[in-house]
């Protein structure tokens, strides 16, 4: 129970409309359009390209598709590293890569560690789903992941800056103007 303490503060706070920080600002990914949104009390702050699985949408582990529903910030991992810093398992190797560096697929510049708040995205945290940034930024703006959510490095630098950890992010297979204005919705929120 201790360990669900944060959990249920933070989605009581989402519910009766807590101003803090982290229900102010939340992130929302529309797969359909390949876009992030960054809204901040209701509005639409900024947007950017992104590049969700190869594999469609799910969580089931060795399936490799992108999940959707409620989930939230975790981790926040690399502040300060340059962009293009290589990351293996969440730890920095000292390499830099320039964007779309030949035959490199590593993770890039930032990490933003996803914990699944629904039955149908439990398992994202243990799959290591995350919103990061990729060395193959040709590919961003079409589906090429193997399940997280990529960025180009000077996009993620911004969206790592601007969202505080337990931060919501929403994850839909609709349009990214749908999304946007059901997170602002407090009634909705009230529902999960």
């Amino acid at each position: 129970m201790k360990t669900m303490l944060p959990h249920i503060l933070m989605v009581l706070g989402l519910a009766f409309g807590a101003t803090d920080a982290r229900s102010a600002t939340a992130i929302v990914v529309s797969v359909p359009e390949q876009k992030l949104a960054i809204v901040r009390d209701g509005e639409r702050i900024a947007q950017y390209p992104v590049s969700t699985s190869k594999f469609g949408v799910g969580d089931h582990p060795r399936r490799f598709g992108t999940p959707l529903g409620m989930l939230q910030v975790a981790a926040k991992i690399g502040e300060g590293a340059p962009q293009g810093a290589v990351f293996k398992h969440r730890r920095p190797t000292g390499e830099i890569l320039r964007p779309d560096a030949p035959g490199r697929d590593p993770i890039v510049t930032r990490i933003l560690h996803l914990r699944g708040l629904d039955s149908g995205n439990a398992n994202a945290f243990s799959r290591g789903i995350y919103i990061h940034g990729t060395a193959e930024e040709r590919r961003i703006g079409s589906p090429a992941s193997y399940g997280c959510i990529r960025m180009r490095s000077c996009d993620i630098v911004k969206v790592f800056a601007a969202v505080p950890l337990g931060a919501r992010v929403e994850i839909v297979n609709r349009s990214l103007s749908v999304g946007v204005h059901e997170v602002g919705s407090p009634h909705l929120l009230a529902v999960r």
